[in-house]
């Protein structure tokens, strides 16, 4: 890591050469500048660097009598600076989950992709991938870039086919305003980009269903991943999710056993270990029921992690309207005092217990509750520690339940408290006795980290229109959360929106939602089921909040470029429809600059290679940053020709008129 440091001492000095090329004003580096420049394999920037002594003995090695220059590794100086920004000593007492040698909180890479079954595409993966457990079974291909190759992928796109869906259908919008709900198709990652600046600092709380990761395809997304890509994968969509957070709100995420773990030291690093609050336990399947013969536990449990955006965020409480089924006591005490004490600045009427009467009785709001005085209530309860100072030593100088009447305490009409000694002087825990509260007919109580949630995990497939094996959340579990941290009109987003669980549940409950989804059932399952919802659907939690239907969204798609023909290559499935793709994308993708069309075309060995690969070939060869059309290219000729009115008018609308 020394060496390090002092090689990037050569490495500025060097690119100071270039004027300000390379070095901004302040002194410090433009990194992704250098990184591109070398991508591109720019001569006088090499030359430059080869020329300086240290970096050429550092960076370069003989390979077959030829001097090689170890590029790769050169531009890890600049992707990860914690090598030479930071002190040896730092670094090396950092604690953390890694990726190729590297802390994966430093890691640049953005996995784009979450493979789903239906576009399966299998290829050969690196040693790790093969020996998980998580991706030895099929080994699929995972869509990660590396930071240099990444530079207008995060702008916003055109939104397209935008459409408002209300009690009277649906019909093609021009506007789109603060109140609206949004269902939009696209990579999740990508559209979370294209919202950002439009609903920074403006979302109250984030749900996430992730795929978990278990290594097995209960839902159409592809659940096999490796461990490394798919917190890579959690860790870039968490990173602007937060940016999108009031600063109040809230990110839960949902998970298995599985990940658990990982997925907290994951997000401990990115949201803070002090901005975690509690991880709820949830048990979703029954302790009890039959095993299947291949495992070797009960898996019944999931968990949801819960972040706040700030650390000094407070934890809402449960809030319980108070009852009199409690209060079903009545003490009476003679009209005089058998002596009055001095006890901490207050005057203690005290009654022997020939003159005091205490009847259980039944319940009712003029009665009194007996709380007994032990555990926690003997140190964080007033009355609880009022006894202790004050009366408990009392045991052995009066007889067994003497009452003592305190003025000036408890939240009730009566004016005073009623303490008693226990019934053996043995015995250190009394009792006191307290009215109901006046201030407030409801009581607050935190939240328990645990919640039996089995009976509508096993109803879950019979809300909404889509149906499968595992993996869909009962609209009373999302209910229960965002009761706890969301009010009505709030924003709730969920981008992995799957049968848009999330999004009928807000709308039933009177907040706003985002939905984001890029798998085509967003159009015969999500948006049909909100539709549905909209109509006054009863299922799930309906007649619970008293739904009547109601409410509207919009809904709108990222603008297809490159992703285009990236599905048509997922589809195929020979050597011919390959091809019949490829000459489609001769005539409009946009390539990885790295690409000589002409020695893909002139490859002998090419048409030798399996399926797979050159289907893999196909896709790598594709710009992933011209996946969608930019926003800021709307007027361009080409782009304009393609956009309808309605939508030129609906990206005006979203993104305003002064960014267009």
């Amino acid at each position: 890591m020394q060496v390090e440091s002092k090689i990037m001492e050569q490495v500025k000095s060097v690119l100071s050469g270039f004027g300000n090329k390379y070095i901004n004003s302040n002194g410090s580096l433009k990194r992704n500048t250098v990184i591109e420049d070398l991508d591109h394999y720019d001569k006088h920037l090499m030359t430059a660097l080869l020329a300086n002594p240290q970096i050429h003995d550092q960076y370069t090695e003989k390979v077959a009598n030829t001097e090689v220059f170890k590029l790769n590794q050169f531009i890890d100086v600049f992707e990860y600076k914690e090598f030479w920004e930071d002190s040896f000593t730092k670094y090396s007492n950092r604690i953390g989950l890694t990726s190729g040698g590297k802390f994966l909180n430093d890691s640049t890479d953005v996995v784009l992709d979450f493979p789903y079954k239906d576009t399966v595409l299998k290829a050969g993966m690196n040693k790790e991938d093969v020996n998980s457990k998580f991706g030895a079974d099929e080994p699929f291909l995972n869509e990660t870039l590396a930071h240099s190759e990444i530079s207008e992928l995060f702008e916003p796109k055109i939104m397209v086919n935008a459409k408002r869906y209300d009690k009277d259908g649906q019909h093609d919008t021009t506007e789109f305003s603060n109140d609206d709900n949004l269902i939009l198709k696209g990579n999740n990652l990508i559209a979370l980009h294209s919202i950002k600046n439009r609903y920074a600092g403006k979302i109250k709380m984030v749900y996430l269903d992730p795929p978990y990761n278990t290594g097995s395809d209960s839902f159409e997304y592809n659940d096999q991943f490796s461990r490394s890509a798919w917190l890579t994968f959690i860790k870039n969509r968490v990173e602007i999710a937060k940016k999108l957070l009031t600063n109040d709100g809230v990110i839960l995420i949902q998970t298995s056993f599985h990940q658990y773990p990982y997925l907290r030291v994951l997000l401990d690093n990115i949201l803070g270990e002090d901005c975690h609050q509690f991880d709820l336990n949830v048990l979703v399947r029954h302790p009890d029921r039959a095993l299947t013969a291949d495992k070797p536990f009960n898996d019944v449990m999931e968990y949801t992690l819960i972040y706040s955006r700030q650390n000094d965020f407070q934890m809402p409480r449960k809030i319980e309207k108070k009852t009199p089924d409690k209060y079903d006591h009545v003490v009476t005490v003679a009209d005089h005092p058998d002596e009055v004490l001095e006890l901490g600045n207050k005057k203690v009427d005290v009654f022997l217990p020939e003159h005091t009467d205490i009847k259980k009785v039944e319940p009712a709001t003029d009665n009194l509750h007996r709380e007994t005085i032990r555990g926690s209530i003997r140190e964080k309860n007033s009355s609880g520690r009022f006894y202790v100072a004050y009366l408990e030593n009392l045991r052995g100088k009066y007889p067994p339940r003497t009452i003592f009447r305190v003025p000036d305490m408890g939240d009730d009409s009566l004016g005073y408290r009623y303490f008693e000694l226990p019934k053996s002087s043995k015995i250190k825990n009394g009792a006191y006795y307290q009215g109901m509260p006046t201030s407030s007919d409801v009581t607050k109580k935190p939240y328990p980290n645990f919640i039996n949630m089995v009976e509508p995990y096993n109803q879950a497939n019979n809300q909404g229109t889509y149906s499968f094996r595992n993996g869909k959340k009962p609209e009373e579990f999302i209910q229960y959360l965002i009761n706890i941290f969301t009010n009505e009109h709030d924003i709730v987003l969920d981008f992995f929106m799957g049968s848009a669980t999330t999004q009928a549940v807000a709308l039933k409950m009177h907040r706003r939602f985002i939905g984001i989804e890029q798998m085509n059932y967003i159009n015969t399952v999500s948006v049909p089921r909100l539709q549905s919802v909209i109509n006054g659907e009863q299922g799930g939690i309906s007649k619970d909040v008293n739904w009547q239907g109601g409410g509207s969204f919009v809904y709108a798609e990222l603008m297809e470029k490159n992703m285009g023909y990236l599905k048509d290559l997922d589809k195929a499935t020979t050597i011919d429809e390959l091809e019949a793709v490829y000459q489609r994308m001769k005539q409009g993708a946009d390539y990885d600059f790295r690409v000589d069309l002409n020695k893909y075309e002139n490859d002998p060995e090419r048409k030798t290679m399996s399926f797979k690969a050159q289907k893999k070939l196909l896709i790598d060869m594709l710009n992933k940053n011209q996946l969608y059309f930019n926003k800021d290219n709307i007027d361009d000729v080409n782009v304009r020709d393609l956009i309808s009115n309605n939508d030129y008018q609906f990206n005006k609308s979203f993104y305003g008129k002064g960014n267009l």
